[in-house]
């Protein structure tokens, strides 16, 4: 979805539209940050994660807005309701994102083309927002295809161009290389996926590292392989901070809990596992508290993965002061080992997996059900 929060409120507002809308704070908030940014407010250096600050002397002329997650939320869902009649198999990257698997429905909405453009006629005429489409043989063809054309942009890499397509990229382009990775490039003179493609995994690795290096070997040639790494990156964290310092123990570890579904729902759509977790914890001075642990089990179920971390919390966190950031992540993932089930093994544990896995099959398949579990069903 293009500038999504920012669409929204141009939509619900029509006064607002083709006006610089920066949603995430007023320019008076401290703390916050863009999460969105119309493209007459791009204009002028504004982009998410920016420093409201820092988007308020860039464009003083902007329209700040503290946003309503509620509402985004309702567009989502109808979003994803509404790919889901193109697809059975959406899976939903973000709160604005998905991916929509279209094999075999040629059919019924034509080829990947037609397909397209019948989506962004749907979102466009049902929803009153615009799409940016990409298309191509596997997830991260797809996704770097959808942030060529923006907004309301639709670019499909034809079967057998993969390659072509990836090695004509800019090397900035491509997606999963993070602010290190870039600059890395500039400082070896690639400026392109073909000059990544011409050097061998061998030359690649002493200046990325073995598992960087890989990734941009296998994106380089359009390989969906390379979608895992970027996602992933063998850690998968998420942290909320707060618009004032929380001291009360209740506040702090439900925000806790709601970064563990995160995660779990993360760590299991890709199919990880994890053994290790990590906590952290920043105060209102500033002052940044990281712990971690690592068992010999794996985390199979919230329960499991809220406890290790809510012990973790407990342990290290000065009681009284105010908190402005918590902080959660699991650690070096692996794909799980087949293994026989255990003989005697622990009923409540298999119960919980069986209703996670219910849970997550349910929002793969109805992306707008977005069932959760709340924190009363656990033990404390």
């Amino acid at each position: 979805m293009d500038a999504f929060y920012a669409s929204v409120e141009q939509l619900d507002r029509p006064e607002l539209r083709g006006k610089p809308v920066i949603v995430g704070g007023l320019p008076s908030d401290r703390r916050s940050v863009v999460c969105a940014a119309s493209y007459e407010a791009r204009a002028f250096g504004v982009r998410s994660a920016m420093p409201i600050a820092r988007a308020a002397r860039l464009c003083p002329q902007g329209i700040f807005l503290r946003g309503n997650m509620r509402r985004y939320k309702e567009k989502s869902d109808e979003a994803m309701a509404a790919f889901a009649d193109f697809s059975p198999d959406v899976r939903q990257l973000s709160i604005d994102e998905a991916f929509i698997d279209i094999t075999g429905t040629e059919g019924l909405f034509g080829p990947p083309e037609d397909c397209a453009k019948k989506i962004k006629a749907r979102i466009r005429s049902g929803l009153g927002l615009t799409v940016s489409i990409g298309g191509g043989a596997n997830r991260y063809l797809a996704k770097v295809a959808s942030g060529l054309s923006k907004p309301d942009g639709l670019s499909l890499v034809p079967p057998g161009g993969e390659e072509a397509f990836m090695r004509a990229l800019p090397a900035e382009r491509i997606w999963g290389a993070g602010k290190a990775t870039r600059e890395l490039f500039a400082k070896h003179g690639i400026k392109t996926g073909d000059d990544i493609f011409r050097l061998s995994l061998r030359a690649l690795e002493p200046i990325f590292g073995k598992a960087r290096a890989l990734f941009l070997s296998r994106a380089v040639r359009g390989e969906g392989a390379a979608f895992e790494s970027a996602v992933a990156t063998r850690s998968i964290s998420a942290e909320r901070t707060f618009p004032f310092d929380l001291r009360d123990d209740f506040a702090l570890e439900t925000a806790l809990f709601e970064l563990c579904e995160k995660l779990l729902w993360r760590m299991l759509e890709g199919r990880w596992t994890s053994r290790a977790v990590a906590i952290k914890i920043r105060y209102g001075d500033f002052e940044t508290v990281v712990a971690r642990e690592s068992r010999s089990a794996a985390v199979e179920t919230l329960a499991d993965l809220y406890g290790r971390l809510l012990a973790l919390f407990r342990g290290r966190r000065s009681p009284g002061r105010g908190v402005r950031l918590i902080g959660a992540g699991l650690l070096s993932l692996e794909r799980p080992e087949a293994r026989q089930g255990e003989l005697f093994g622990d009923e409540e544990t298999e119960r919980d997996k069986r209703l996670q896995d219910a849970v997550l099959a349910i929002n793969r398949r109805h992306p707008g059900a977005a069932l959760r579990r709340g924190r009363s069903w656990l033990a404390e």
